[in-house]
């Protein structure tokens, strides 16, 4: 790790996932180094390159080339963002852990904030974004509208605007270490661990180059998966309007018998449609929900490894050995 000017033994690890950044890795570690050598402590920099198709990989190793704390991790594919987050944590050895976006939406300024909780005692420092009047009114509602409901259907109580800007210390990272879950929710993970806890809300830049990796699609399929990995409660609400439902239904009998006898019975076509078609959408929205759950496990009993690394300097440059029993969880393809 740098040791410039440090006066403290402990020692930073800073995460940053990479997926198609050619034109933000080099701004973004010049002003990450900007903040943390103004700092006491020494520092490393860990970019995980999440299967990116531009020249980020070549950027990532010429850096490493030029500066002695700068390491790069190359997965074998895209596995996702979350998934190339958990991959730098558990590589990670710093006495903290800084996680932070490439496209320097996420202030590096903000790092020394960050530093200053973790030297007040807290294991955990993470970040809430306020929401920039930039944003399309459409982009707001729908983040306030998930952290509504993913409050309201799950047991943790995230933030509304909660990022994976964040810091943990050695001790929440070994703990954090420790989850193999499949379907990842990083920011909801963190806040179930408990521990010591601060949060610092802060202002977003704009996108420094390039365009948002997150579509509607992925933003949508981010929001059901932090749903159903933190809650049951979509099934218990799939059971009550079952219940519901079916109650309902018994009280239309003692009417169709009733028409019946007064001669009143019409045979229509619109209202027998109508009532299938709603109980047959209804039944098919309790299986999709069942389903999702029952796909979430079928995967995470496969046990199947979260990523694999194709190629790294990490543990090579900086143990200067080989064979070690940590890199016997690698796969080096």
């Amino acid at each position: 790790m740098k040791q410039h000017n440090v006066k403290s033994d402990k020692n930073i690890s800073i995460v940053i996932p990479t997926y198609n950044e050619e034109t933000n890795i080099e701004k973004l570690h010049k002003e990450v180094c900007k903040q943390m050598d103004a700092t006491e402590y020494g520092y490393e920099f860990i970019f995980v390159d999440d299967g990116s198709q531009d020249a980020s990989l070549d950027i990532l190793k010429r850096l490493a080339n030029l500066h002695e704390n700068c390491y790069y991790i190359e997965l074998s594919k895209n596995f996702g963002h979350q998934h190339a987050l958990k991959c730098g944590m558990d590589t990670a050895e710093g006495d903290c852990i800084i996680t932070m976006d490439c496209d320097l939406q996420h202030p590096p300024e903000v790092i020394s904030q960050l530093l200053e909780k973790w030297e007040q005692g807290f294991d955990i420092v993470y970040t809430c974004r306020e929401e920039s009047h930039d944003l399309s009114f459409f982009k707001r509602k729908s983040s306030s509208l998930f952290y509504s409901l993913m409050n309201r259907l799950s047991d943790i109580d995230l933030e509304n605007g909660a990022a994976d800007f964040r810091l943990m210390n050695r001790k929440a990272a070994d703990a954090f270490i420790k989850f193999e879950e499949n379907e990842l929710f990083i920011r909801g993970l963190v806040k179930w661990m408990g521990f010591r806890q601060a949060s610092i809300r802060y202002v977003p830049n704009n996108r420094f180059s390039g365009e948002s990796k997150y579509s509607v699609m992925k933003m949508i399929s981010f929001a059901i998966k932090g749903i159903t990995s933190f809650s049951t409660k979509p099934l218990k609400i799939a059971a009550t309007l079952g219940l519901f439902f079916f109650f309902m239904s018994l009280t239309y009998i003692p009417y169709v018998i009733i028409s019946y006898f007064n001669g009143h019975a019409v045979s229509g076509w619109t209202s027998l449609i109508v009532t299938v078609i709603f109980f047959g959408g209804l039944q098919l929205l309790m299986v999709g929900i069942i389903g999702l759950y029952l796909g979430k496990l079928v995967i995470q009993a496969k046990y199947r490894p979260l990523y694999f690394i194709k190629d790294t300097n990490y543990r090579v440059t900086k143990h200067k050995k080989q064979n070690t029993a940590s890199e016997k969880s690698f796969l080096n393809v």
